[in-house]
């Protein structure tokens, strides 16, 4: 088994589909080694800590410098010696040594269909904001190495979701979780630790 680390900011769902997946045995080749949160108040920590994994926070708010934070962060990644990093819903974007340094070991999952709607400022509900607004008909979600560059890494894996008529940002991130990030994220990781 690979051990992995989850990076994080927020509530976790993306965690939990690999805490879920893990505990119907779809990921027989990932340790789940530790979750690591930009928030001392992220509800992902409970998550992890419900799920006996290690929780631990680093709080972006007491750093006023992102190479300082990106550093420390480092530092404290490294002394699990994961063979992979996941960013699930990991808000801030961090020096580019920090991709450099685990370059090939690192994935995200992004709410969009790359390159559509990614880059600095489109995460989270902005994302669907954005794809709303654009009008589009498809959406989904993407797997990626994390690069230097946000959201231009390689891709991994992809699935489409239709938009509805009707939608709102809400009702699209909703979906878009559920059909299309609980999936293809457990699942791009076990393929990664199995082919390690």
């Amino acid at each position: 088994m690979l051990d992995v680390v989850v990076m994080v900011s927020g509530g976790g769902t993306n965690l939990q589909a690999l805490i879920d997946a893990k505990s119907r045995g779809e990921l027989p080749h990932v340790n789940l080694r530790a979750v690591v949160s930009s928030s001392p108040n992220a509800y992902a920590l409970t998550r992890a800590a419900d799920a006996g994994i290690e929780a631990v926070s680093l709080d972006i708010k007491l750093y006023s410098d992102r190479a300082v934070y990106t550093r420390e962060l480092r530092t404290l990644i490294r002394a699990y010696h994961p063979g992979l990093i996941v960013t699930a819903g990991f808000l801030y974007v961090l020096t580019p040594d920090f991709a450099e340094e685990f370059e090939g070991r690192i994935i995200n999952i992004h709410p969009s269909l790359l390159p559509s709607f990614g880059g600095v400022g489109c995460y989270g509900i902005h994302v669907h904001e954005k794809a709303l607004a654009a009008g589009v008909k498809v959406t989904g979600a993407t797997v990626h190495f994390v690069t230097a560059i946000p959201d231009t890494g390689p891709i991994i894996a992809q699935k489409a979701v239709e938009v509805a008529d009707g939608d709102t940002p809400e009702s699209l991130q909703r979906r878009v979780m559920e059909q299309a990030e609980w999936i293809i994220l457990p699942k791009a990781v076990e393929e990664f630790c199995a082919n390690t």
